[in-house]
């Protein structure tokens, strides 16, 4: 697969990824009813997938972990979007690599880089500026919530690089957990029209299954550096979408407490594949 071709479908999983917080408002289910149905129809596509490629699914401690990690990720994102703005949901839980830094200091004692110590702080005055704003709007628990999803997001990706990871099959048995835990939450919805059915094989065939698979792909020619400004785009155009066809807002403080975030993650992860590159240059001279 050429370069080109895996951020094209970095960029494919990014907008698809994006959709969930617009669908996720438009459809009148519960959040643990709408995330059991979601991940039911995503693991339905994800083993169609893995038989196509003839990828075996792996069981072992990394994979399960993750799997946990993974479901209570995906639970904690659809609470916090039914209780909060999208924009808070998604950008909170995009907090994620600050998370990593923490719990690599305090699982494996790797002191963090005055770096890291400088994204830590930059977010974390981000973060602070959304949890001021919601003690107008009433979004606290759906806040604490999603930045609660941005820790367990930095456990699925801690796990996904040991030597035993599988991410495949970490996400399928992580959605076949959910899918477990929301059957009882499905049985009690009592509305079933025809859009809101399409509306969850969206979010299950396109947003999750479909985005995972391009996004995996993709990563795997595309550079360190690209997949990180194109993967930025979701938390971008997620309260955009919602915005404009849900009509949700947010105030000046989230909005600036946002850019904050996203602009200190993206330069955390450009700022550090830029030195990791440079360094393997060097060791190959």
């Amino acid at each position: 697969m050429k370069k080109n071709n895996g951020t094209f479908l970095v960029f494919i999983a990014a907008v698809l990824f994006s959709i969930g917080g617009l669908m996720v408002k438009i459809i009148p289910w519960s959040a643990m009813a709408l995330n059991g149905a979601r991940c039911s129809v995503s693991v339905i596509v994800l083993l169609i997938y893995t038989r196509i490629v003839h990828h075996k699914l792996v069981i072992n401690k990394a994979v399960m972990i993750g799997a946990m990690c993974s479901s209570v990720t995906n639970i904690l994102y659809m609470l916090a979007n039914k209780m909060t703005t999208a924009a808070n949901t998604i950008v909170l839980q995009y907090t994620a690599p600050i998370f990593i830094i923490l719990l690599m200091w305090l699982i494996y004692k790797e002191r963090p880089k005055k770096m890291d110590i400088t994204a830590c702080i930059c977010v974390f005055i981000g973060i602070i500026f959304f949890f001021v704003d919601s003690m107008s709007s009433g979004n606290m628990l759906g806040n604490i919530l999603a930045l609660i999803s941005g820790v367990t997001y930095a456990g699925v990706f801690m796990l996904n690089t040991s030597p035993n990871a599988d991410p495949i099959s970490s996400v399928i048995f992580g959605h076949g957990i959910s899918a477990c835990v929301g059957i009882p939450f499905m049985l009690t919805q009592t509305q079933f029209s025809g859009q809101i059915i399409a509306g969850v094989l969206v979010l299950g065939v396109f947003q999750l299954a479909v985005a995972y698979i391009c996004f995996c792909t993709g990563l795997r020619t595309t550079p360190p550096v690209t997949a990180s400004l194109v993967s930025g785009i979701e938390p971008v155009l997620n309260p955009v979408l919602v915005a404009i066809f849900y009509h949700e807002y947010i105030g000046p403080v989230s909005i600036m407490g946002a850019a904050i975030v996203i602009c200190s993650i993206l330069a955390y992860n450009v700022i550090k594949a830029k030195n990791a590159h440079s360094k393997k240059a060097v060791e190959a001279s």
